[in-house]
């Protein structure tokens, strides 16, 4: 099979150009709709280059799939220890979200029907981004698919099976509560926009989105993020499938060549091919 064409530009948003790049299938499939995949990194680091980003946005292509990534602006590094320092910076939220807003609506100019997706904190931005597209524009991506996702402000109690999965040696380098509060605090820089629940999509008004694929990882205690929000999106009325992928930690999918990144792809492409294609 060909290699999909790839290509860097830029898109206007809200300060200035937004890199994106676009991977066109050398075979293009008519009944799949584009695919925006958005890199993960703490909201800290990370770009086009990244595996999380190229490699996915090559796996996806190469079936035939239009995929456009997005460099959307990156927040300073944060203590992990240590009283916590906010550095100044003008890329906090809302930024990055702005630049994935910017890159989602000029590809639905072009093709009104996309999925949009993440992993880590850009499935975080991904979520966010199909909310503010349900409420400013009442046009919501087709489908929603976020990776061993971070969703809440704060990560809620490890439920019993998340609990199970990370007991001894799968415990070691996992994400504390600690940790994951100073990420999110370091992305939208006040302790009041940590507390605002228009903020982050965990524990947010989620009727009206689309179909959602939740993949995670199945010795990360962020999977105590997607679960809860397995069960939101599911009061809420929103088709979610939860898949956990086995023998993994996070962050598989910027391991490619890894059995994890495979099994991370078979699940992804099943269920766009099984849910995200034209009748």
């Amino acid at each position: 099979m060909d290699a999909p064409q790839v290509h860097d530009r830029t898109v206007d948003g809200l300060r200035g150009p937004v890199p994106i790049r676009e991977y066109l299938p050398a075979v293009p499939d008519p009944a799949a709709p584009p695919l925006l995949w958005i890199h993960g990194g703490a909201f800290v680091s990370g770009g086009l280059d990244q595996p999380e980003s190229h490699a996915v946005a090559l796996g996806v292509a190469a079936t035939g799939r239009r995929v456009r990534t997005v460099d959307y602006a990156l927040v300073p590094r944060f203590r992990v220890w240590g009283p916590p320092q906010l550095r100044p910076s003008d890329n906090r939220y809302p930024a990055p979200l702005d630049d994935v807003l910017t890159a989602a609506t000029d590809l639905m100019a072009e093709q009104p029907r996309i999925v949009v997706g993440g992993a880590s904190a850009g499935a975080c931005l991904a979520a966010s981004a199909a909310l503010r597209l349900r409420d400013r524009s009442a046009q919501v991506p087709a489908g929603l698919i976020l990776a061993y996702a971070t969703l809440h402000a704060e990560l809620p109690p490890l439920p019993d099976s998340v609990r199970a999965r990370v007991r001894g040696r799968h415990r070691i380098g996992t994400f504390t509560p600690q940790v994951i509060r100073r990420m999110n605090l370091n992305y939208v820089g006040s302790q009041q926009l940590l507390e605002d629940p228009e903020v982050f999509p965990g524990g947010g008004k989620l009727a009206g989105l689309p179909p959602v694929l939740l993949l995670d990882a199945a010795h990360d205690t962020l999977s105590a993020s997607s679960t809860a929000f397995a069960g939101e999106l599911a009061e809420a009325g929103v088709d979610a499938d939860h898949r956990i992928v086995a023998r993994t930690r996070h962050g598989f999918l910027n391991r490619p060549g890894s059995r994890g990144f495979r099994a991370g792809m078979d699940d992804l492409l099943g269920w766009l091919d099984r849910r995200m294609r034209h009748s």
